[in-house]
């Protein structure tokens, strides 16, 4: 990278030298807070056992971290950038290892809770700040598609990942070691972040922090994603589900008021009203809608209808991790620089559509090999390639100063979408089933006959979901098809809304103005 183009990145003087060596211990953490959103969910019926935890609470093993998480990750993401991304992600990393701690100690449920809020409270500040690390560390074209590559193949394939390491910890050691594990992951990428990482100087945000934007932003999300927690165990028309659907949307439209009056704002509307950007944000939630409600109905399938053990669906799941590590890391990465980033996401979520089809033809009695193999193959490999690009974009042309509320709302899109995800396809799969098991259950004489029938009406909802899921997909290949217009990258500096005019130039990407 030529020095001129660097300076006008207004980022770094010169590329940092252990950049490489950062990326192994920013990945790291990733692989951690994306296997936790795994890992647990194998784990809870033995610790809701152990614990005492009633069927009606256990949910809040989930929800807590969803809640803290959720809604505290803009504000993490600006206090990485005002207080410094390196010491966040160490600050993060420390806290989540301790919540994680606590996690494995938990001798009754209110233990178990408090801990599962502290890691979504420290996965806050640790997630936005890792993926801000990259974006202002890597600012040639190659290096950060390469950079990204890795990072979205983590991205997308850590959580089935989860699904092998929790299976093994809960079968052969105890549900306690699925909160141990996470120790080692946080001491090796602290460590190794604190003695390599370096920042680019000048990238701080120093204004004074928003308070009314981190309070409203704050309530906002955690309404909003406790609305369709909820709405996934009480139903779409329960009082208190409404109240908070209409209540997040009167905190997050006077969020937005406020962003747009204030001096110093949490989250410069310049962040999502750029085209690219709000594509990007909006298209990857929409995937991430679709992806989250297939991981838990595949899980569903596998254990309860096709009687497999957790290690078994966990080692079920690695065609897709293959998938999506060859589409991000191969696919991906190498086309990056070569073609426009919407040629990469639109065929890439139309890729993972047609394996979505595939699982649409699921029945009891499916073939593991002729419709789950090449359907999560493909799925993978769709998402992988699309994922890359994605994230690498999401940060493309933002001053340093903003990148760690540009990496915020990345995780907040998937955060989100994730809560829409399990709660939507839930309830379209709940109500399939149930439709199904009465208009059969009674031509069903035997016990036999009617456990089948049971099993059938689960499968029946399973891919009636999964087609709404085909559907999101193609909407979201649509929308980065059309709403992402930004040229591929030629070489030399990206990262700086302030780039100049050789940076603007090479990327192609409308530069919004203050």
């Amino acid at each position: 990278m030529s020095q001129s183009a660097v300076k006008a990145s207004g980022v770094a003087d010169a590329p940092d030298a252990g950049r490489w060596k950062a990326l192994v211990f920013i990945a790291l953490a990733q692989l951690m807070v994306v296997l936790d959103a795994t890992i647990v969910n194998i784990a809870l019926p033995s610790a809701q056992q152990d614990l005492g935890i009633s069927d009606g609470n256990r949910q809040w093993v989930v929800t807590a971290y969803a809640l803290a998480f959720g809604g505290l990750l803009l504000f993490g993401g600006r206090i990485a950038d005002l207080w410094g991304r390196k010491r966040t992600f160490v600050t993060g990393l420390a806290g989540f290892a301790v919540a994680s701690a606590l996690g494995g100690a938990a001798t009754n449920e209110a233990m178990m809770f408090g801990s599962r809020a502290l890691q979504g409270v420290f996965g806050a500040l640790l997630a936005p700040a890792a993926l801000s690390l990259l974006a202002v560390m890597f600012t040639d074209a190659k290096e950060r598609a390469k950079a990204f590559g890795i990072y979205g193949a983590i991205a997308g394939g850590g959580g089935a990942v989860g699904l092998i390491l929790g299976g093994f910890l809960t079968e052969y050691l105890n549900w306690r070691w699925t909160f141990f594990v996470n120790i080692p992951f946080a001491i090796v990428a602290a460590a190794g972040a604190y003695l390599v990482i370096r920042e680019p100087k000048g990238g701080r945000n120093r204004s004074p922090l928003d308070i009314p934007g981190v309070i409203l932003s704050t309530l906002g999300l955690v309404a909003l994603v406790y609305g369709f927690t909820r709405a996934e165990s009480n139903g779409w028309s329960d009082a208190v589900t409404v109240g908070m659907f209409v209540g997040s949307a009167v905190l997050l439209l006077a969020f937005v008021l406020v962003e747009s009056r204030v001096k110093a704002p949490l989250l410069p509307l310049r962040v999502i009203t750029e085209r690219n950007r709000g594509g990007i944000y909006l298209s990857l939630g929409l995937a991430i809608i679709a992806m989250f409600g297939l991981f838990l109905f595949l899980t569903y399938y596998l254990q309860i209808v096709k009687g497999y053990t957790p290690v078994k669906t966990g080692f079920a799941f690695l065609p897709m991790i293959a998938g999506m590590i060859t589409g991000s890391t191969q696919i991906g990465a190498r086309l990056m620089t070569r073609v426009a980033p919407r040629l990469l996401m639109g065929p890439g979520f139309l890729v993972a559509a047609v394996g979505m089809l595939f699982l649409t033809q699921l029945e009891v009695d499916t073939s593991y090999a002729g419709v789950l193999l090449p359907g999560m193959l493909l799925l993978g490999l769709g998402m992988g390639t699309a994922f890359m690009p994605a994230m690498s974009m999401a940060t493309m042309g933002v001053e340093a100063r903003d990148a760690g509320v540009a990496s915020a709302m990345v995780n907040t899109s998937q955060q989100v979408g994730g809560a829409i995800g399990t709660a939507l396809l839930n309830t379209i799969a709940a109500s399939a089933t149930t439709s199904y098991i009465a208009d059969h259950m009674g031509g069903a004489a035997s016990r036999s006959q009617q456990q089948l029938v049971q099993l059938e009406g689960q499968v029946q909802g399973y891919t009636s979901a999964i087609w709404f899921a085909v559907g999101i997909l193609v909407v979201a290949a649509a929308i980065a098809l059309t709403l992402i217009n930004a040229g591929r990258p030629r070489g030399g500096a990206v990262t700086g809304s302030g780039a100049g005019d050789e940076a603007e130039d090479e990327l192609r990407v409308p530069v919004v103005a203050h």
